[in-house]
């Protein structure tokens, strides 16, 4: 009966973006009382969660991209032989799983995901629009929560909001006395997870010296430039084009 399995045989090939999206993550803000309308908790939650799927997943994607409730893992090589649907189940369940225990949730979490087919220059085009969706995401959560805050209800504030430009929300923000541009960079931005190279100092037992080696160490990027400039595209470029 495995022929059966309509889809066991869908292959993607490499380079692929996997996106994770929270499943009804709506609710955790009332359920652990998250801060709005962003949380450091919640935020280092997600970054460790990404972490975890490049360094300890198996799946070994380059690099991950998170904000908000939102993954993207790039992948160079595919784990799997590129099944489509066993790289989407293992990498929504291991997030789901990690987030879980990273909160100490009582309920079950879940995420969904899906593959974006890519080629190094449409990754670039690609992690610019998940930029561009931080930010966007950044201005909608400030200025629903000062209409609600005002007075206003959820869904009548995310109404007066629907559709209104960039320009307007950053201004509406700057008359009630915030600057969008000054708050911390990872809610603008978006947080980085990727392998570095760092020189750590050793001791070889055999020479009986110290030595320096080269180690790689994944670490998160909480202060990334703006992808649509000449600067943010040269360092997308050589994120891409690690092997």
């Amino acid at each position: 009966m495995d022929n059966s399995e309509i889809f066991s045989n869908l292959v993607t090939i490499p380079p692929v973006f996997v996106r994770l999206d929270g499943r009804a993550f709506h609710g955790l803000t009332r359920k652990f009382g998250f801060a709005k309308p962003f949380d450091d908790r919640f935020c280092e939650a997600m970054v460790g969660v990404s972490m975890s799927l490049v360094a300890e997943s198996g799946l070994a994607p380059v690099f991950a991209f998170t904000f908000s409730d939102e993954i993207s893992l790039y992948f160079n090589d595919l784990p799997f032989s590129g099944r489509v649907e066993k790289i989407d189940s293992v990498a929504s369940s291991y997030a789901a799983s990690a987030l879980t225990l990273a909160l100490g949730a009582t309920e079950p979490l879940a995420f969904d995901a899906r593959i974006v087919q890519a080629t190094p220059e449409s990754a670039i085009v690609y992690m610019t629009g998940r930029q561009d969706e931080a930010w966007r995401n950044h201005l909608n959560a400030y200025c629903q929560q000062a209409l609600i805050a005002e007075g206003l209800d959820a869904t009548v504030a995310a109404e007066q909001l629907k559709g209104m430009p960039a320009k307007d929300l950053h201004e509406m923000m700057h008359a009630r006395g915030v600057n969008l541009a000054k708050t911390p960079a990872w809610q603008r931005r978006g947080v980085l997870v990727y392998k570095k190279e760092v020189q750590k100092e050793g001791y070889n037992p055999i020479t009986n010296k110290r030595v320096t080696v080269t180690r790689n160490m994944v670490t998160a990027d909480r202060d990334l430039p703006l992808f649509s400039t000449p600067q943010g595209q040269l360092f997308l470029k050589n994120l891409v084009g690690r092997a």
